[in-house]
């Protein structure tokens, strides 16, 4: 496979079976061979899409003691903002050559739920930037819970199973800024080849390439999506609870060429977590004789807290 998959959301979305027969058979199949797609027919308008990357280029272009106002000790980087530098990938010394922010769940009709989660960080020099984020965050949430009912069916399971975990999630929308490269990287780069912690992960359009994930022959292939689509790849969590049957994909984000140092690279992945409370243990329906049980059972919270330690985000 040279190139990521594309799928069309409003076929499963359709009233008519045989599409949406189509798009679990399409995107169950592209997860289980390379762990990409991308995706058109999904709920975050251009409108949306533009109106927060001005937002996000606004905020990451306060001056650096400003935007370290934000950074929150103590909780992992889970809200607000995180300096350049901080994040490495799993395995690896060098720090990524990035700064983003955080914004997380706002926890509806479930006060003791809402209690566990750290409140988002409001900015106070870019008026709009928490309104669109949030408004982008719902958008991607809502995209997520189609896809993951289509996976659950895929799967051959109940169409609704994840609904009750993801509803009210510890997801992510994290705004990320590459600076422009100052000079030679000593082996660290924008984004080291990493797998993603969670179920799903759903990234808006990048400002700049440099996104590659790797096939199974180990080659690794740039990704190009067109400005309405989404790419959406399988993350460990959803590895794991599917016993390897749906493939959390190593993916990084390389330097560019040198005579494009100068430029900024903006993305803003939506990384799609589950509660805490969520069982990880390998599904029955994905255990068979001929692909035995692989993993330990885990909870999803506690699997996030162990992979938060090994980037160096928790102590």
């Amino acid at each position: 496979m040279k190139k990521i998959p594309s799928v069309d959301l409003s076929d499963f979305i359709s009233e008519d079976p045989k599409r949406k027969q189509k798009f679990i058979k399409e995107i169950g199949e592209a997860y289980e061979e390379i762990g990409f797609v991308a995706l058109k027919g999904h709920f975050l308008t251009n409108e949306l899409s533009e109106n927060l990357y001005k937002e996000v280029k606004a905020f990451f272009d306060l001056p650096s003691e400003i935007k370290e106002s934000y950074e929150i000790d103590g909780i992992g980087g889970q809200r607000g903002f995180t300096a350049f530098g901080k994040e490495s990938a799993k395995g690896k010394k060098e720090g990524d050559l990035k700064e983003f922010w955080h914004f997380g769940q706002e926890v509806v009709d479930n006060d003791e739920l809402k209690a566990t989660y750290p409140k988002n960080v409001l900015v106070n020099e870019v008026p709009n930037f928490n309104k669109v984020g949030m408004e982008t965050y719902k958008m991607l949430e809502k995209t997520a819970i189609y896809v993951l009912r289509a996976l659950a069916l895929y799967i051959g399971l109940d169409e609704f199973y994840f609904d009750k975990y993801v509803n009210n999630g510890n997801s992510i929308l994290r705004p990320i800024y590459y600076p422009p490269i100052q000079g030679e990287p000593k082996g660290a780069v924008r984004a080291a080849a990493h797998g993603d912690i969670n179920l799903i992960t759903l990234l808006m359009g990048a400002s700049a390439s440099g996104l590659e994930v790797q096939n199974k022959q180990g080659e690794w292939i740039g990704v190009t999506a067109l400005p309405e689509q989404l790419v959406i790849n399988v993350g460990d969590m959803l590895e794991r609870l599917t016993n390897n049957k749906l493939r959390s994909t190593i993916h990084r984000v390389v330097n560019p060429p040198r005579e494009d140092w100068e430029k900024p690279r903006y993305s803003i992945p939506f990384f799609t977590h589950p509660i805490s409370e969520m069982s990880l243990n390998c599904l029955p329906e994905c255990i068979t004789d001929t692909h035995p049980k692989v993993y330990d059972d885990i909870t999803a919270g506690e699997f996030l807290n162990e992979r938060l330690r090994e980037l160096g985000l928790l102590k």
